[in-house]
């Protein structure tokens, strides 16, 4: 599957200068760019690792379809969760070590090369283009997915990329346009490459709390370059609003027509169970290509450690440790909001996933960056994810940072 040359604005060297300005600023930088998790690991997931430490698992080699126990909780986790038996589709899946990999190799492992076309979103995670450019396939950005007329008569389209909810926008796309995408992709015979690994960060059912109340605790896709929408509910402003299967999935049964064939969906464990250390995530479609896939991943090594995969096991179980985790992102992205329109950006809480996406007021992301970066903030600049007038700010920095960063937005 060769490795071929690959070109990326992602590179995040480029703002060690802004960093640099930042850490000048009294009380120091408060990071809000790389996506990164700050909150404890669920106990369930730390003992669980402790206990796998010396089981046959770990003192002999992995099995690289997971154990039993893992397999079980995945079935368990799509069935309860998403509203998907895996089975009943004829899926498979295969624990990956993370999902960037699996992203990052997915055009290689579907045997992808030159004259192959591989679309994506133009505004997304930098690591679709990447991946393609590695496999030596051609790279082909639309500005809506969900058009299917904007790239289903392109020739030699081999596989499509769409993940709901979005990194960085925030959108979730309908279970309708899913459907609709399915069917176009299997009219021209490609995958569809779903990456779900936020399905569980869903704020469309809970109102926004304002700034002032925020307290720690103890579709339709949109034009090119949407902000976020504003998520629109009746239900009451309180984790009681938590609902883990409200992101539509491209397996569920409704979408596929009852057959996971031609679809491959993402998921990892970093955000919902803060595990992006131990590098926990799993690919789950088409029994053939899964298959397929798990037998090239155990020839190059690609295996999740034997500890880890109880551990991952556990924090699919673990779903209130998820509720918990939610709550948290909620209460930071809908500070975050509030304090960012005081500042003077049009901020809108996002549908889904952990970033407010916001236009640069000065039209320019680097321009923004130098700014934010005077009172010691540092976001993402929006040109990584294929949007240079844009900004992403993260919620992965804990509850102490937001409001620092909330004070000084409002200051």
């Amino acid at each position: 599957m060769g490795f071929h040359a690959y070109s990326s604005p992602y590179d995040w060297s480029r703002i060690a200068g802004f960093k640099t300005t930042a850490k000048t600023v009294p009380g120091g930088m408060i990071d809000l760019s790389v996506g990164s998790p700050v909150d404890p690991v669920p106990s369930s997931v730390q003992q669980a690792l402790v206990a796998g430490a010396d089981a046959p698992n770990a003192h002999g080699y992995p099995v690289t379809a997971g154990t039993a126990d893992l397999k079980a909780a995945i079935d368990t986790w799509f069935r309860e969760l998403r509203g998907v038996d895996l089975k009943s589709i004829n899926a498979a899946a295969v624990p990956t070590v993370g999902s960037k990999e699996a992203v990052a190799l997915m055009a290689s492992l579907l045997h992808l090369g030159e004259g192959d076309v591989v679309v994506q979103p133009a505004v997304s995670y930098p690591t679709y283009e990447i991946g393609t450019q590695l496999a030596g396939a051609t790279v082909v950005k639309v500005d809506d997915v969900t058009d299917v007329d904007s790239w289903v008569n392109i020739p030699n389209v081999k596989a499509i990329w769409i993940n709901s909810p979005c990194n960085p926008s925030g959108e979730v796309i309908s279970a309708d346009w899913l459907t609709d995408i399915v069917a176009a992709a299997r009219r021209i015979g490609a995958v569809v490459l779903s990456d779900e690994c936020y399905a569980l960060m869903d704020w469309r059912s809970a109102r926004r709390n304002t700034a002032a109340s925020y307290a720690p605790a103890a579709s339709a896709s949109a034009a090119s370059v949407p902000a976020a929408p504003v998520a629109e509910s009746n239900e009451p402003a309180s984790d009681t609003a938590f609902s883990l299967s409200a992101t539509p999935c491209a397996l569920n049964p409704h979408v596929c027509e009852g057959s996971a064939a031609g679809i491959l969906v993402l998921y990892s464990l970093s955000k919902q169970s803060n595990m992006a250390g131990y590098r926990t995530a799993l690919i789950a479609g088409d029994y053939r290509l899964v298959k397929e896939m798990a037998e090239c991943r155990k020839q190059i090594g690609q295996i999740i450690p034997g500890p880890v995969q109880a551990a991952m096991a556990a924090g699919l179980k673990d779903t209130a440790a998820v509720h918990e985790q939610w709550g948290r992102y909620r209460r930071r992205l809908s500070a975050l909001v509030d304090a960012l329109k005081a500042y003077g950006y049009s901020a809108q809480m996002p549908s889904g996933a952990l970033y407010v996406w916001v236009k640069a007021k000065s039209g320019d992301c680097w321009a923004d960056m130098a700014e934010l970066a005077k009172i010691g903030i540092i976001p993402s600049p929006g040109e990584f994810y294929g949007a240079p007038a844009y900004l992403r700010f993260s919620a992965t920095a804990t509850d102490e940072a937001i409001r620092s960063a909330c004070e000084r937005l409002t200051a």
